[in-house]
């Protein structure tokens, strides 16, 4: 059989000369396309650079001409004729000021000397009166003044004397007016109105004229009442205050302007009060309008109390009152309660005591 001929170049190994050139144009043609990109690349960051530059430039130049402005600005002449002016003239004003302030000054020095003259011929004054005074007198005995409307002055029959004076005044609801209907009328309305009501007024005023009246060497103490009995000094309890202490008596009277009348009246615990001192009270002062309208404690059945009840409620509570103790009785008005002024009379003349029934301005 005979031998077959090669052929070196074959079909074959055109392909595979086809392939490889195939390979060597695609290589060649992914470097170029990257060595593009990259030159794009570096091509902008050059023209972001240019940009940035020239702005610099630009603002350099901007700078520039107001650096020449500057300097051309320090180039003119000031104006120092105009300035120095200005300065003589602020100098004139202050002196001008300060003139004036001498004057001033010099006028209240001749004022306090006239002030010096005129106390000093007083002073004179006083003493040529004192030489023709046979007798500087006794000194006051009062703690406090009381001023009433036009300074008018009573014959009161009122025996504020004693060593130991215990002020009872009424704080309840009846205490705002004399009609039983305005009472109601006011019993609705705010505290502030409650509070500034004619005869809650008038009651406050009574208890500021006892307390000028009081001994100076004597004790008192002082309790509000309505259903229950409450001391209005804050704090005194059961103790003795001294009539002579100033303080005391202003804590009195203002706990009593800022106390708003209401609830009822209980006579019963109100006297009950001289027992719980000691030592006992030998005088004292109560202010109401009319006779108690509950006994020790509020009934169970709310209802309404009739005169008769009420004069029960009253002798009741003066068996509460220790024996041999003055009751000095300021009755205010109130109507519908005929019976108030008689049993407050007979109580007032049973313990040797005085029933003052004052006008409508007094004190």
């Amino acid at each position: 059989m005979a031998r077959r001929k090669t052929e070196i170049f074959s079909m074959s190994f055109l392909d595979v000369i086809a392939c490889g050139f195939g390979a060597v144009v695609l290589f060649y043609t992914i470097l170029s396309a990257q060595a593009g990109v990259q030159r794009q690349h570096r091509n902008d960051e050059l023209l972001s650079e240019t940009s940035r530059l020239e702005e610099l430039v630009l603002d350099g130049y901007k700078n520039l001409v107001v650096l020449r402005n500057a300097v051309e600005g320090t180039d003119k002449p000031v104006p120092a004729e105009g300035l120095a002016n200005r300065i003589i003239e602020q100098a004139e004003e202050l002196k001008q000021q300060l003139a004036e302030a001498e004057n001033d000054t010099l006028s209240k020095r001749e004022a306090i000397e006239r002030l010096k003259q005129d106390l000093k011929s007083l002073d004179e004054g006083k003493r040529r009166l004192e030489a023709g005074t046979p007798s500087p007198g006794q000194p006051g005995t009062r703690i406090k003044g009381f001023i009433g409307s036009g300074d008018r002055q009573y014959l009161t029959g009122l025996k504020v004397g004693g060593q130991r004076i215990l002020i009872l005044v009424d704080v309840s609801a009846s205490m705002m007016d004399e009609s039983v209907v305005n009472v109601i009328r006011l019993r609705n309305m705010p505290e502030v109105r409650r509070m500034a009501a004619p005869k809650w007024r008038r009651a406050v005023a009574t208890v500021d004229w006892i307390t000028s009246q009081l001994p100076a060497k004597s004790q008192f103490q002082a309790y509000a009442f309505n259903t229950q009995p409450r001391a209005l000094a804050q704090g005194s309890a059961g103790k003795w205050l001294a009539a002579n202490d100033a303080a005391a008596l202003n804590d009195v009277l203002t706990a009593l302007r800022k106390t708003v009348p209401q609830d009822g009246t209980s006579l019963e615990n109100a006297l009950a009060v001289a027992g719980t001192l000691s030592p006992r009270p030998d005088n004292i002062l109560l202010i109401t309008d009319g006779l108690p309208t509950q006994g020790a404690s509020a009934p169970l059945v709310r209802k309404t109390i009739d005169g008769d009840g009420r004069l029960q409620l009253f002798r009741r509570a003066i068996g509460k009152l220790p024996s041999g103790i003055p009751v000095n009785v300021i009755l205010l008005p109130m109507e519908g309660d005929p019976m108030a002024p008689g049993a407050y009379w007979a109580l007032a003349r049973r313990t040797n005591g005085s029933f003052l029934s004052p006008a409508r301005d007094w004190p």
